[in-house]
């Protein structure tokens, strides 16, 4: 599995111009699914994204968590993350789990997320969203699970 984190003071997805999630201070996550991912991967993921130190304290060192300041995340699945762009001009998304596995795996990552007491807005699976932030540093991680631990 791999995740795109945006540090975010606000962000908003819409589905058919219907808002379907919404969060103040906290962070955007953009999740994406492979075919060898296992429920392994989304825990492995849930306590990183969870436990990222990338709030600022006083003294303006990223020393705070989502779960330390009380944020929320806005979580959305995102297949393209495994868009292979080595030959011609057309992504192949080939590296993407199949949309059955992918949701399996995304729902779970989510519900990890919530365990720890956190508050989860999603978009909706498989559809076409409108996504919105405002990116608060900017701060943005990649985290692929299979190049971790």
């Amino acid at each position: 599995m791999k995740v795109i984190i945006q540090r975010c003071k606000e962000a908003r997805v819409t589905v058919d111009g219907e808002l379907v999630g919404s969060i103040g201070q906290g962070l955007m996550v953009l999740v994406g699914v492979t075919h060898e991912d296992t429920e392994k991967d989304a825990k492995y993921l849930a306590d990183k994204v969870s436990g990222l130190r990338i709030f600022e304290d006083t003294e303006g060192k990223m020393n705070f968590s989502v779960l330390d300041t009380g944020g929320a995340i806005l979580s959305v699945s995102q297949f393209t993350l495994y868009a292979d762009c080595r030959k011609g001009k057309r992504p192949n998304f080939m590296g993407a789990a199949k949309p059955e596995m992918a949701k399996v795996l995304y729902e779970s990552f989510n519900r990890e997320l919530v365990s720890k007491g956190l508050q989860v807005e999603t978009g909706h699976f498989g559809e076409m969203m409108d996504v919105s932030l405002t990116n608060w540093g900017p701060v943005t991680i990649i985290i692929d699970s299979r190049l971790s631990a």
